[in-house]
């Protein structure tokens, strides 16, 4: 784990989290990030909004400002593990993101596997929407969304 990370990348506990609060849950990418949102319990994740990325400090100032409209109480980022477990570049960059999360922001920041949560929302969104520009347009938030409800049951579990 990077220095100043805060919380498992595992699935597991959570540091951050005592179940009575709203939970913003991160899918980051170096081109769009996703954001989902939990209920006031923090047992249901719904996707919120997606942003195009353009560098650390904007993600860090879109993530705060998020932060204070939801009135976040823990910030969830998918972590991108390759299959076996292991970091890779991407994963890399995500943490350095994280490090910066976690020196701006006054709530907990805590990193979680993401492994497969893009095809879990590829699945969500063949049931829902063809295929096209606005299902493009939801694909990360809907996988913010899977993050950040594997992040919330694993606590409630």
């Amino acid at each position: 784990m990077a220095p100043g990370l805060k919380g498992p990348i595992d699935r597991g506990r959570a540091t951050g989290y005592n179940g009575l609060m709203r939970v913003l849950g991160l899918d980051l990418g170096k081109r769009r990030a996703g954001v989902a949102v939990s209920d006031p319990d923090g047992t249901i994740a719904r996707p919120l909004v997606q942003f195009r990325v353009q560098g650390r400090a904007q993600i860090v100032e879109t993530v705060q400002r998020l932060v204070a409209e939801q009135a976040a109480g823990v910030v969830v980022v998918g972590l991108p593990l390759h299959a076996d477990g292991t970091r890779g570049e991407q994963a890399r960059w995500t943490e350095g993101v994280v490090a910066a999360l976690v020196e701006a922001l006054d709530v907990p920041v805590e990193t979680w596997d993401e492994r497969f949560s893009t095809d879990e929302a590829e699945e969500i969104l063949d049931r829902s929407l063809p295929r096209g520009r606005q299902r493009k347009a939801r694909r990360d938030m809907v996988a913010a969304a899977v993050i950040l409800q594997s992040y919330l049951d694993a606590q409630h579990g």
